[in-house]
């Protein structure tokens, strides 16, 4: 039967990309073996409760070979009628190029990227061994499954998987099942142009169990299977040797990676597998095969379901816990548990953020996170929290090593799976470094957190190198990202529950190094709403000045410095720009005035800010490259003093 499946699937695949006239159907022609036994006799799933929270996850790494996973979805029961396989790549279908989280049941993360994907498994695998140590009581094992992976050439190429993987390894991942899909072909030609490394040692130093198959032969797949379950501390590479394209004209050949077979081809592909000429073509002994699965797998969720039950009767505090963390939701009273600064206080909001960190975290036991080499700067270590590693699961503070490509996708398939709220944190400058995750985070609509310390210039002795200039408006320029600078300690404290009160996608934090006054005239309310009136003048105002982060208490002391020689000056801290952008139109015009010039203050790039000031309005930014040295002389150097702020202004409006 596997076969017949195997040669199903290859019929279905062939078909759905020939009548698209676009895709990727050599990968799928030759991983169908793998496929057909992994759907149909491995993975403990049930099409009919596609969320049901014990269930093993699939990562389709390889995602431009989604015909695969959506063939298998149909096959399996999914909500994936034949309708959508025909309308593979169309507008608004169900079977998107590239498999897409959020839009198809089945579909456990968005990949296309490569080695994202598997750089999520390793986020999901992290994520059942840490729920299993929190959750799991002697005789109600009620998280116990697996994740397994389809991954290729590329993504073992890319970097960001030898991040992952070797944290994989460190961590003990045993529940993690990678199937390498070694076809030894890349869209240029043989991987031998550019890869010739022993991929098997690479992951044996890793630490993990590396085995070795022929792709084709479900006696040798499934055998590895069992080995690979068999290590309950290593996570399992199973190398397998397969053709690309496997029994079609063009098998081996890169030509079929990613483009249609051609009528003829298919005609053939067909003729050589048995298989009739019509286009869609399921054996009714396949439908019949997955249907008696089907009524298993349902059987298995219910008596999971069962224990579930008993579990939650014997450990009431327990299931209410699990409830509120699976659904995202935050305590009732979370807010008070924030620490408040002393107005006049000089606070690094670095500092306020590991102080505000430490308050929230034995409110949030779902709370995880970790830094990229750089928590004792970034201040986001919770001490006496346990770390997790090691094989050690039951901690809250990761240790991701100088790996911010790895943590941002890990975050992601922690996020992914469910139960946990995440953060990971680094210098702001290297966000560059973890770009590719946070766009699919965005994508996604998973509410990751992100904290980005050392956050200008301001940085200083460390020179351009680590002197973010650009970032700040790179991560605004992503749809669905929420970029967040707060002004003072107080504003960090109401960042962090914003970020947390989130659900529909990811949020950057970004503080300082350097202390900055806590400020007067700060309000929950008007930073909720992505920018407010922090500095009012009496009288009617002559100008607006918009700042975010320490740059705020900067444009108070230039609209002091004004107010000596008569100029009234109002101070707005916009701590979102994105969020402000979206309030109704009498809030904006109340906060900016409507007629009022506007300068806006910000030590990065200032393109972003003429939404805000129009374009004959004065932006106040840095649109070069920083230098080396103390941050207050390149703050003199950058023109960021009230004595330089005022002079802009003045000569601005030729007063």
């Amino acid at each position: 039967m596997i076969k017949k499946i195997a040669n199903t699937i290859r019929g279905l695949v062939a078909d759905i990309v020939e009548k698209a006239n676009s895709g990727h159907p050599g990968m799928p022609l030759g991983t169908a073996e793998i496929a057909a036994i992994l759907y149909s006799e491995v993975l403990k799933h049930d099409p009919t409760a596609p969320d049901w929270a014990d269930r093993d996850r699939f990562v389709l790494s390889a995602g431009h070979g989604s015909p695969l996973l959506y063939t298998l979805l149909h096959l399996a029961g999914y909500q994936m009628p034949m309708d959508e396989l025909k309308r593979f790549r169309q507008l608004h279908s169900k079977t998107p190029g590239h498999p897409e989280y959020w839009d198809t049941p089945g579909v456990e993360t968005t990949t296309g990227p490569l080695g994202q994907g598997i750089s999520n498994a390793v986020g999901m695998a992290l994520a059942e061994r840490m729920l299993a140590a929190r959750f799991n009581r002697p005789g109600y094992e009620i998280v116990d499954h697996y994740t397994y992976v389809i991954a290729g050439d590329g993504c073992l190429m890319e970097g960001v998987s030898s991040e992952a993987c070797s944290l994989a390894g460190d961590l003990k991942l045993g529940k993690l099942i990678v199937f390498y899909d070694d076809n030894g072909i890349t869209i240029e030609g043989s991987t031998e142009l550019a890869f010739r490394e022993d991929v098997l040692k690479r992951y044996e130093a890793y630490g993990w169990q590396v085995l070795a198959i022929d792709g084709h032969n479900p006696e040798q797949i499934l055998k590895a299977i069992e080995e690979a379950k068999a290590d309950t501390v290593r996570p399992t590479l199973i190398a397998a040797k397969t053709k690309i394209g496997k029994c079609s004209p063009l098998e081996g050949d890169p030509e079929c990676h990613g483009a249609p077979l051609g009528k003829e081809n298919v005609a053939a592909l067909k003729q050589a597998l048995g298989l009739p000429a019509d286009e869609f073509y399921v054996p009714a002994e396949v439908y019949d095969h997955f249907a008696a699965k089907r009524t298993g797998w349902t059987a298995a969720r219910k008596a999971w379901e069962e224990k579930f039950a008993a579990w939650s009767k014997t450990y009431p505090e327990l299931r209410a816990l699990w409830d509120r963390v699976m659904k995202r939701e935050l305590p009732a009273d979370l807010a008070a548990a924030l620490p408040a600064f002393e107005v006049g206080s000089q606070v690094a909001t670095r500092d306020a953020g590991g102080k505000i960190l430490s308050a929230l975290s034995p409110h949030l036991p779902e709370l995880v996170g970790g830094s990229a080499d750089l928590s004792p700067s970034t201040k986001t270590y919770v001490k006496g929290a346990g770390d997790v590693g090691n094989g050690q699961f039951d901690g809250k503070n990761f240790h991701f090593g100088v790996r911010e490509h790895a943590m941002g996708s890990i975050l992601n398939g922690l996020s992914l799976h469910g139960g946990f709220r995440v953060y990971g944190s680094t210098f702001f400058v290297f966000s560059d470094y973890m770009r590719p995750p946070i766009r699919l985070a965005a994508l996604m609509h998973q509410p990751v957190i992100y904290v980005f310390t050392h956050d200008s210039f301001y940085v200083g002795e460390d020179g351009p190198t680590h002197q973010p200039v650009e970032h700040i408006e790179a991560l605004r320029l992503i749809p669905g990202m929420r970029t967040i600078r707060p002004a003072d300690a107080n504003e960090t404290a109401w960042a962090w529950l914003l970020a947390l009160e989130r659900t529909d996608g990811p949020t950057a934090i970004l503080l300082t190094r350097q202390k900055v006054p806590t400020l007067a005239g700060t309000n929950f309310e008007g930073f909720a709403r992505g920018g407010y009136i922090i500095r009012e003048p009496e009288g009617q105002p002559d100008l607006v000045l918009i700042a975010t982060g320490s740059e705020v208490s900067l444009a108070i002391e230039a609209a002091e410095q004004l107010a000596q020689e008569g100029k009234k000056a109002r101070v707005v801290s916009m701590p979102c720009r994105e969020l402000f952008m979206a309030q109704d139109p009498s809030y904006i015009s109340k906060v900016l005035g409507p007629d009022l010039p506007r300068v806006a203050i910000e030590a990065g790039v200032g393109s972003g800010w003429y939404q805000l000031t129009g374009p004959l309005g004065l932006v106040i930014g840095l649109d070069r490259f920083g230098v080396s040295g103390p941050y207050k002389d390149l703050a003199k150097y950058f023109g960021f003093t009230a004595d330089a702020v005022v002079a802009k202004i003045k000569s601005f409006l030729k007063w």
